[in-house]
């Protein structure tokens, strides 16, 4: 992923296929599927911000990762808290889900 900069939150474009094993370069919405992931890092679980009733919840992040066609007919997305999100066929996702 590329990274670009903003004054505020640091914000990462997608550029390719999350599969590592694919090149794929992402081009247009309409192709491979999209999946967002709520991040959660430390510094933003700790902190937090007010809302209107003034309770203060805790910030939340969504990141996207995205799949090529060719990646996205066979694969899907998971979480693994010790390698974070990783590419994974679907019929080795459904086994490990039972």
């Amino acid at each position: 992923m590329l990274p670009k900069f903003s004054a505020n939150w640091d914000v990462f474009m997608v550029s390719e296929c999350a599969n590592p094993e694919c090149s794929a370069v992402f081009l247009y919405l309409g192709v491979g599927k999209l999946f967002p992931v709520e991040m959660q890092p430390a510094e933003l679980r700790q902190s937090g911000f007010q809302c209107e009733t003034g309770i203060k919840k805790p910030m939340r992040r969504v990141e996207f990762f995205w799949l090529c066609d060719t990646c996205a007919t066979r694969m899907t997305l998971i979480f693994d808290k010790n390698l974070g999100v990783r590419a994974q066929t679907v019929a080795r996702a459904q086994a490990a889900a039972l």
